[in-house]
């Protein structure tokens, strides 16, 4: 059986692979791996999350839903309880996105533990990048939206990592979102 270095390294491999052509929508245009190797960051460093599941679920959150990949891939590679966390974490392209938006809300208080981490950590890491820097096409009313939104998101999931939360807060509180 494979280490936990080597499952976690992986999992990267995969994510590598599958948005390799993809950009993030700064100005930079960085990587789009940047966002799940943060988002895994974030687990680790922040978190003190050492759960492998976790931490590959982390860095393939993101590949369901804007690449080629399926949940069915993911469970060969990776096993059930990755799959598992993925699929909670995975929005349903073939809704509106106003749809896509308010069921995260809706189900982000009935997700698994590990997958309100994912969630968190992903939060955290977008938020953290629109402060620095506005995505492309983005107005600033936009950005506000995003953090009124990801506050509803983030109000289903407390109770789950007092850390991710109280960084969160700070976020929403330089911007006067007050959620509880």
């Amino acid at each position: 059986m494979a280490s936990d270095v080597a499952r976690i390294l992986d999992a990267a491999d995969l994510a590598a692979s599958k948005h390799r052509h993809q950009r993030r929508k700064d100005a930079e245009q960085t990587p789009y791996i940047n966002h799940p190797l943060g988002v895994s960051r974030i687990l680790t460093h922040e978190a003190a999350v050492t759960d492998v599941a976790v931490l590959q679920a982390a860095l393939l959150h993101d590949t369901v839903e804007d690449t080629d990949t399926t949940l069915e891939e993911i469970e060969e590679r990776f096993g059930e309880k990755v799959r598992s966390i993925v699929a909670e974490v995975t929005d349903d392209k073939s809704l509106s996105k106003v749809e896509r938006k308010e069921l995260q809300i809706q189900h982000a208080p009935h997700c698994s533990h590990e997958a309100k981490l994912v969630k968190l950590a992903d939060k955290l890491y977008n938020l953290r990048d629109m402060k620095c820097c506005t995505p492309q096409g983005w107005t600033k009313e936009r950005v506000e939206e995003y953090f009124v939104w990801a506050s509803k998101v983030v109000a289903g999931l407390r109770g789950t990592n007092q850390a991710l939360e109280n960084s969160l807060d700070a976020l929403f509180k330089e911007r006067n979102i007050f959620t509880h």
